[in-house]
């Protein structure tokens, strides 16, 4: 029997890292508070920590490790209870110029976290939370299509000088009407070539004329899937900015999004940062009436009024009509420019760049404006009949100028946006444009809260039915072969300690259904190690010696193994590949579990048995 040294070495060197990557799950974190600014021009430092300090001390509320973190101030509490109360306080205190997000903070010792050990994240069921399942309105975002392309449809038609009467919707498209034949015969030839999305067709409804432009099915997909992807885009940035770990975003069918938000108890709270979204409009400045808002603070026909910068100043008078609008905008990137001042570098898609270009090539000179559009919510408190004081959240709409600059040539799909405050605006407004506003409205058709509580007793119920699962199977293992019983348990350990390390290592949610994968992986390990022990009795039966009988269990036992995990695995990959949600969980601990098994059923056991049999005779084995 002869087992090489550096199989000795890698094991130990598993062994070593699986335990220190698995070391941090002992530590469990601690509810805890982020303080945020709403926008990237707040300032987040240790005065504003005081602040939230002070109001924590004045309503009893106890909270300890308070600290200012690179975006924001952190404060840990004892109790979910108290992270609660305390979230309510600080938005009194601090008011509205500042967001307040649940969250759980790590005490994982400071070595651990220097070498890259994190504790194993928790999905929505184990640690608590909300879920939304959101429902995109697929009419209203063709209503949004119809009217951008009526809009390009009515441009096209008048510089070309072809008379019509009116474009209007029809179902999934639109419809042109026109006063003679070869009126709509010559629009008809423009447009087909312009727009290959439609399919065309000629109609005559009342003794009118009319071109009737339907969608092709491609496109009805396209606007659909653009729809959804788009708000999915626009959550998941609304999602990160609020800073909840783990938090799930997914698409669910043809029309409907999955929002998770681990952590999270204040559904309107997570509301509120689901439905915010920003966009732009570029517009010009108006020039017919001076550029400068009349006295009475009435905007004449076709202009409209907007202050200059987030913090107020100079009002500006802009055109109604809109050049361009973020929803053209297909990429976005802060930077600086020529004179180390921060600038956002627009990304246009061709239909964007091809309208920017038409409405600025004739206006030279003149100054364009870029306003910024966002959809807030502001908390008012309410006093009641009864006297008690509610909190009502009002919408609101926010247009302010962030840019005005003239026009020194013909602009195309790429420009930039200067006179911004400083870089974190820049990469706020950049972050902003790349999520877009949403593409069509959203509808919440479900929602649930799952207390911390709850998740508590989830954990605590998956911990139990893991250990009772391994405990049976380990005494199994010991009453039925005896020493190399205590063999297969020391490679179970080693492999759970693998899992747990590896999904640490690279920040797989643990979900219920995680759990169930890892209570799997043990008996797939245990049925490794019974393949290979009742080989080595088949060759003992047969006369074999003790040594040439654990060399041939293990040999023969291989490709039995091999087999039986790989199949395994090929169903965990289909699972995470066509699964959601839980499905992918199990799919994950599964997955890993397989190969931890293999490698601790095939190697560290066999390296366990050649430490106890391989240095000495023997004329029996205990098994």
């Amino acid at each position: 029997m002869r087992f090489p040294l550096w199989k000795y070495i890698v094991i130990v060197l598993v062994g070593i890292v699986s335990t220190l990557y698995s070391l941090p799950n002992i530590y469990p974190d601690e509810p805890a508070l982020q303080v945020s600014g709403a926008n990237a021009g707040v300032v987040v430092d240790q005065a504003v920590l005081s602040r939230a300090e002070d109001g924590l001390k004045a309503a009893g509320i106890r909270f300890h490790g308070s600290q200012v973190q690179a975006k924001g101030v952190l404060l840990r509490v004892d109790t979910s209870d108290a992270q609660l109360k305390a979230q309510d306080v600080l938005k009194r205190v601090l008011g509205d110029g500042y967001v307040v997000a649940l969250n759980l903070a790590p005490t994982t010792p400071s070595w651990l976290l220097a070498i890259g050990a994190h504790p194993m994240k928790l999905g929505l069921d184990l640690r608590g939370g909300v879920h939304f399942l959101l429902e995109v309105d697929m009419a209203k975002a063709l209503e949004q299509r119809q009217e951008t392309y009526t809009t390009e449809i009515k441009a096209k038609l008048r510089e070309a000088k072809l008379a019509y009467r009116a474009v209007t919707d029809i179902p999934n498209g639109l419809s042109v009407r026109f006063e003679t034949e070869d009126d709509r015969n010559k629009a008809a030839a423009l447009l087909k070539g312009e727009y290959r999305e439609f399919i065309f067709a000629d109609a005559v409804r009342e003794g009118a004329l009319f071109l009737d432009m339907g969608f092709s099915p491609a496109k009805l997909k396209e606007v659909s899937d653009y729809a959804v992807e788009q708000n999915l885009t626009t959550i998941r940035n609304r999602v990160n900015e609020l800073g909840v770990a783990e938090a799930l975003v997914q698409r669910q069918g043809a029309n409907r999004i999955v929002v998770q938000l681990p952590g999270v108890q204040d559904t309107a709270e997570a509301k509120r940062v689901l439905g915010r979204t920003a966009t732009l409009e570029f517009r010009f400045v108006d020039w017919e009436n001076g550029a400068v808002p009349p006295e009475s603070g009435i905007a004449p026909p076709g202009t409209e009024i907007f202050p200059f910068h987030k913090q107020g100043g100079d009002l500006v008078m802009l055109q109604k009509r809109k050049i361009v609008t973020g929803e053209r905008v297909v990429g976005a990137q802060s930077g600086f420019d020529e004179y180390s001042n921060p600038q956002v570098n627009i990304t246009l898609d061709s239909r964007g760049g091809k309208m920017m270009a038409e409405a600025t090539r004739d206006n030279v000179g003149k100054q364009m404006a870029v306003l910024f559009v966002e959809h807030k919510q502001r908390m008012r408190q309410v006093t009641g009949a009864d006297g008690k004081v509610t909190e009502v959240r009002e919408p609101y709409v926010e247009k302010v100028v962030i840019n005005r600059a003239t026009v020194q040539s013909m602009l195309g799909s790429q420009f930039r946006i200067t006179g911004l405050d400083s870089p974190g605006e820049a990469q706020e407004l950049a972050l902003l444009l790349r999520a877009g506003a949403l593409a069509a409205p959203m509808y919440f058709v479900e929602e649930r809260t799952i207390g911390p509580s709850l998740g508590q007793e989830n954990i605590d119920k998956g911990l139990m039915s893991t250990l009772v699962g391994f405990t049976l199977v380990a005494v199994f293992m010991v009453v039925f072969y005896r020493v190399f019983g205590l063999v297969a348990n020391i490679g179970l350990i080693f492999n759970v300690a693998m899992l747990v390390a590896v999904m640490s290592a690279i920040g797989a949610a643990l979900t219920l259904p995680g759990i169930a994968g890892i209570v799997l992986t043990v008996g797939m390990a245990v049925d490794a190690n019974v393949l290979i022990y009742e080989r080595i009795r088949e060759e003992l039966r047969a006369g074999a010696s003790p040594h040439h009988a654990i060399i041939a269990g293990y040999d023969r036992a291989f490709v039995t193994i091999i087999d039986a995990h790989v199949t395994t695995l090929i169903v965990a990959i289909i699972l995470f590949a066509v699964g959601t949600g839980p499905i992918k969980g199990f799919a994950v601990t599964l997955s890993i579990g397989i190969l931890c098994s293999l490698f601790s059923a095939l190697t560290v056991t066999r390296a366990v048995v050649q430490v106890i049999y391989g240095g000495r005779r023997v004329a029996r084995l205990s098994i």
